[in-house]
């Protein structure tokens, strides 16, 4: 009898008020840790600290005219951060994206001067053979399965001696000539190198292409196709294949979106400066591979945004051109460098966590 007595209750008295009582396994995680857990919100709170950290111990940050020069330099790291977080969320990353861009240039360059053509034949050229070294590369690593640290690495040495020696062979300096007075140059500047005047303060073409890449990747990302099976073979290949995921088709276009940043960064270079110093590039491309990083994405692939980056690169401007207007040694800016990526590792070391905790 006394099983019945308590037995009835459970069944005939409605449910108790007051908050749904789950289980450890099915219990919903605070709104914090959710908010958290996405790519994007750790480093723009991390952005938002180096930014009013700056505008503390930097005075002239805070003049308008200061702030443009720090979203330059971001954006000319971003526009090559986007598509290498893109890669990285394929499962892959390059190393060859630095050299890369002063290879874009100096074909640009030395195709115009050399054989007296309109700049932009040099600039489609270029593009060209950007998107080849991209197609390289993923090729490369879906035919061969070499890990893609190893291809791009061989890739980043090749093309930093082809720079070298190309152009002291070409040109018989370390340096292409000036450009400037050709056809087409002005109307490429434009394009790639221009100013607006917004308020009194002159603000690069360069942030507002940056910003419209990054519209558009992150469209791709969660609105395409192509974004599902971008973060499908980053997760796992195998399984992507075998749902239908064109895998190597993939993984070599991601290649080849970076190839195609380096060579709009390299076209901005050229038509900025009108030279181009062949030696440049090196270690660049670490980087731009720690703005993704810094920008939450994972480096064992398959989660990561295209917004988080952009607040990564950012931060590398903040930190750069912040460190100039304090006054401090430029030394100090690799030392930033360094702990911003450690923290983003850890950050994204505890997202993965809280990911799969069961």
């Amino acid at each position: 009898m006394s099983v019945t007595q308590h037995a009835d209750p459970a069944v005939t008295s409605p449910p108790a008020s007051g908050p749904k009582q789950t289980d450890g396994r099915t219990a919903e995680r605070p709104l914090v840790v959710r908010l958290l857990a996405r790519p994007e919100v750790g480093v723009f709170l991390g952005a938002v600290a180096v930014y009013v950290f700056f505008l503390i111990a930097a005075p002239p940050v805070r003049d308008a005219g200061s702030m443009a020069n720090i979203l330059y330099q971001s954006s000319t790291l971003g526009i090559v951060t986007i598509p290498v977080a893109l890669l990285m969320i394929g499962g892959e990353f390059d190393l060859s994206a630095g050299v890369g861009v002063i290879t874009s240039a100096l074909t640009a360059s030395m195709i115009a001067y050399q054989l007296s053509m309109n700049v932009w034949v040099g600039v489609f050229v270029a593009l060209l053979v950007s998107l080849g070294i991209g197609f390289f590369n993923g090729w490369m690593v879906v035919k061969t399965g070499l890990p893609s640290f190893l291809v791009t690495l061989g890739t980043f040495l090749i093309l930093q001696g082809v720079n070298l020696a190309v152009t002291k062979l070409v040109t018989g300096n370390v340096a292409t000539d000036d450009i400037s007075n050709m056809d087409g140059f002005n109307q490429a500047k434009k394009v790639f190198a221009s100013s607006f005047d917004i308020g009194g303060v002159q603000v690069k073409i360069t942030v507002f292409w940056w910003l419209l890449f990054a519209a558009i990747a992150t469209w791709v990302l969660l609105r395409t196709k192509y974004g599902n099976w971008t973060f499908a073979v980053g997760g796992n290949k195998d399984s992507a294949r075998a749902v239908g995921v064109p895998v190597a088709f993939t993984k070599i276009s991601l290649f080849m979106l970076v190839g195609f940043g380096a060579w709009f960064v390299g076209m901005h270079q050229l038509f900025s400066f009108n030279t181009v110093q062949s030696g440049e590039g090196v270690g660049i491309e670490l980087i731009y591979i720690s703005g993704a990083v810094i920008g939450g994405c994972l480096l064992t692939g398959g989660y990561g945004s295209a917004i988080g980056p952009v607040f990564g690169a950012f931060m590398f401007g903040m930190v750069q051109q912040g460190i100039v207007y304090a006054g401090w040694n430029p030394d100090w800016f690799k030392a930033f460098l360094g702990v911003m990526l450690l923290g983003a590792v850890l950050i994204n070391l505890w997202v993965q966590r809280t990911m799969t905790r069961r």
